[in-house]
């Protein structure tokens, strides 16, 4: 038979936070209680911090930055990535293709003395992107030949091959026009094009065999802004 209850007793109940027995019906404090609604409080604020800098990350690029044109890459180690990956450090882009027997080297040995130019903390915050105009030819194979024989930095250098598409959106995007002739070698220009970190151009050069002060100049402005 179950005991009956005195007027003005209850039943005691289970404190759910701190697992103990509320015997005498008064509102205890519950310090273990607080501490899990602070632990949510805690992760709800992070959850919203994470979701703004996510936001912001995924932010879509300025109108005249040249990252909103999607060109998929495969560069000198097979690996695969997009045009629009350099966003958020400087880069100098141009264009060559892997058996060019003269200007692509004279373009390469510019973009060196250019980048000699810089002081080392400048130079390790630039990127370079050469962009092969003979995706026929130019596997990753023989990318790779070419930054190993010029001992390019591939931390930061990268040369790279698309399809035929992508490359004539490309070489329009960035004013280098190419033709290939019967012969099967390429006629093109030598520009070099510096981009900021937001993928806009600032200054291009087409100075081949030695660098341009004026290029060199706008690429200290624009790694002093990073």
């Amino acid at each position: 038979m179950k005991p009956t209850q005195e007027p003005g007793e209850r039943e005691a109940l289970p404190c759910l936070a701190c697992g103990t027995t509320d015997t005498h019906g008064d509102a205890a404090p519950v310090p273990r209680l607080r501490s899990i609604l602070r632990l949510v409080a805690l992760c709800i604020a992070l959850l919203g911090l994470g979701f703004v800098v996510g936001r912001a990350q995924a932010a879509e690029p300025p109108r005249d930055s040249t990252y909103h044109l999607v060109v998929p890459l495969v560069d000198q180690d097979a690996r695969g990535f997009t045009y629009a990956d350099g966003r958020g450090r400087a880069r100098i882009v141009s264009m060559f293709y892997t058996s060019c027997k003269y200007v692509c080297p004279l373009i390469i040995d510019t973009l060196l003395k250019t980048e000699r130019e810089l002081a080392p903390a400048e130079r390790a915050r630039i990127d370079v992107l050469l962009v092969s105009l003979d995706p026929d030819n130019d596997t990753p194979e023989a990318l790779k030949r070419v930054a190993d024989k010029r001992h390019l930095d591939t931390s930061r250098w990268r040369l790279a091959r698309t399809d035929k598409a992508h490359v004539r959106t490309l070489a329009a995007l960035l004013g280098i026009q190419y033709k290939q002739l019967e012969n099967r070698e390429f006629s093109h220009s030598s520009a070099l094009v510096l981009l900021d970190a937001e993928g806009r151009v600032v200054a291009r050069s087409d100075r081949l065999g030695e660098a341009d002060p004026d290029f060199v100049a706008a690429a200290k402005r624009v790694l002093a802004k990073d």
